[in-house]
Formats: structure tokens, sequence, C-alpha cells
């Protein structure tokens, strides 16, 4: 970054820790003892997709890799806002979390990673379902727990912060804490 960016009030964007998400399997250990919640097998990536035959072929080779160490179940899609999300499915929390890791690190070693938004982790305690999100940018997670669009269950959201602040870097600024409505993976 250069003086002029420095003057005009610019800066680079953070880099995304994405080796934060290996505190998800400890948090899981947590909640399961604390609340009896279970994971759901199920997680995403959060990215915006650049157009291009460069991005087509990180993902073909995200693809390729997974299915060639563990085989999860893997689905592509996008939503309203134009993020495409990876959707992995893994019955164990740490194979699931180290499939999430292997498609950010390749998406950040493709020169990619300013193009991710977040990830998260799917749990469900009872019927109802909620997910830790991981945002890159901040380097911190926070939960999300929706009861039906556009209400959140914020009481269970304050306690999970309470509950997994010694697990992993809980987000402070609740504004930071958007809704991600039918994101894949919850």
């Amino acid at each position: 970054m250069g003086l002029f960016d420095s003057l005009m009030g610019r800066s680079q964007p953070a880099k995304p820790n994405l080796d934060a998400l290996f505190a998800v399997p400890s948090a899981a250990i947590t909640l399961e003892a604390s609340l009896g919640v279970k994971p759901t097998g199920r997680g995403s990536v959060a990215f915006r997709a650049p157009e291009g035959q460069a991005f087509a072929r990180v993902i073909a080779d995200v693809e390729q890799l997974l299915t060639a160490t563990s085989n999860p179940g893997l689905e592509v899609s996008r939503d309203s806002f134009g993020y495409t999300w990876l959707t992995v499915a893994s019955a164990d929390v740490s194979d699931l979390v180290n499939a999430l890791h292997a498609v950010n690190v390749s998406v950040q070693d493709a020169g990619f990673g300013p193009q991710l938004l977040c990830s998260l982790v799917g749990f469900r305690r009872d019927e109802q379902t909620f997910a830790l999100v991981y945002l890159y940018k901040r380097g911190t997670f926070y939960p999300f727990a929706p009861v039906a669009e556009p209400r959140r269950d914020n009481i269970l959201e304050m306690q999970l912060r309470d509950l997994l602040a010694d697990d992993m870097v809980i987000e402070k600024d609740m504004t930071r804490w958007f809704p991600v409505w039918g994101a894949p993976g919850l």
C-alpha cells in the first residue's frame, strides 16, 4: 500500500486466517456437553465467484481433491445475492472442517482470497438448526440461529456466544452478525 492510498483512506483487505476453522471441532464438543447439540454434518463456504476459466478450474480442482481424499457430499449453488456456496456433507465434524478448510485454501491460493465471504457449520438441537459462521474479513465467528425469516433466536445466539467464548474468537460487534437466510448447509 502506497502513501497515496494511506492519504485517501484506502486499505488492503485483511488476509483471512483460514486455520481458525479448526476451532469448530472443540466448539462442537462444548456444545454437545453443555446443551446436547449435535452437528448436522453439513457446512458451506460462500464466496463471490468471478467469471472465467481460472475460477472454474479452482472449483473443479476442489471437487477432485475432496472426492479423492474423503468423498464427502458436495454441492455448488448460487444465492439471490450472487454468492456461490460450496456445500460439503460429512458425518464427522473434523472431516467436515478439513473439507471446508481445503476449499478455502484452494480459493485463496488461486488468488481469489478477497472473494471469500464466510464459512458455516450447521448444528441441531431438537428441531432447531443453527450455524457457527466464520467471517473471513474479520477473523471471527458468530452464531446464527434462524427461526423463520426474518426472526432469529437471539436468546440462543447470546447463549452460544457466551458458551463458546473460550473455544473460538467470537465477533464482539453484533451488528456484524448478519443473517444468512437459507444458506446451504444450515
